[in-house]
This record gives C-alpha cells, sequence and structure tokens, in this order.
C-alpha cells in the first residue's frame, strides 16, 4: 500500500506546518509501538550484553546497566514526549489522538470501534494542533 501524498493545509490556517515536515513528524510518531515494545523489553538484568546492541548502537559504555538505562530513557522520552503534546492538544481528546496518530487510526474508525465523543471536524482540528505542538517541541 502506497502512501497517498494529500495536499497540505493552506498557510493561512493556523495549525500550519510544511507538507514534509508533517510526514516526518507523522512516522515519528508511528514508531511508537516500537519504542513501547522496546522499553518493555529493556529489564537491564536478564538480558545479555549482545542483546542490548539491538537498542543500542552506540559503545560509549561498556556497563550493561548503563547501555540499558540509556536506552530505557530515550525511548520513554519520545514515548512521553507525544503522550504529553497528545494532552495539551486537547485534555477529553488525548487517548483518541494518541490512537490516531501512534497508529494511523482514522476519525471513522474511531467514531464507529471507539464511539469517540467529537466532530470529525473538531477531531481533525485538535490532529492537526497535536502536529503543530509537536513540531515546536522537535525544533
Amino acid at each position: 500500500m502506497g502512501m497517498k501524498l494529500r495536499p497540505e493545509l493552506s498557510k493561512k490556517n493556523k495549525y500550519w506546518i510544511e507538507r514534509h515536515r508533517y510526514y516526518e513528524l507523522k512516522h515519528f510518531c508511528l514508531q511508537y509501538q516500537v519504542w513501547k515494545n522496546a522499553y518493555a523489553s529493556l529489564d537491564g538484568l536478564s538480558k545479555r550484553p549482545a542483546d542490548l546492541e539491538l537498542f543500542v548502537k552506540q559503545n560509549i559504555h561498556s556497563d550493561p546497566t548503563a547501555k540499558c538505562a540509556e536506552a530505557k530513557a530515550f525511548y520513554s522520552d519520545r514515548m512521553e514526549l507525544i503522550e504529553k503534546t497528545a494532552k495539551i492538544a486537547d485534555v477529553e481528546l488525548a487517548d483518541y489522538i494518541l490512537k490516531g496518530v501512534t497508529e494511523g487510526i482514522s476519525y471513522d474508525y474511531l467514531k464507529a470501534k471507539l464511539e469517540i465523543p467529537c466532530s470529525k471536524d473538531t477531531y481533525y482540528d485538535r490532529y492537526r494542533r497535536f502536529f503543530w505542538l509537536l513540531n515546536k517541541e522537535r525544533k
């Protein structure tokens, strides 16, 4: 399935960001589940040092526990950034926004399966606000 590039928002829109920057941020968010799984798999004690190389590419420390802590902090920071930005975009819709941006779920799915409590226009306004805020945070 190819990615369909949609026209970007009008520059007059209050949440306008450049189209390719939007896709960069969108793909950043779509890594959320990968980070979550990697974070959960790192415990620092039961793993062999070679297993950490899957997650940590730097050989700054020879201490596997330190490598594990650095990797967990890396993943945690990114997940927290996305979660925090979703809450800032709209506290009541944060869970729906999070699902939309990290799993690529459409409003129609959110409405049909998860009973999102807002209109399509409201959701996509908050969705755009999320990416606008994330753009400011990830300079």
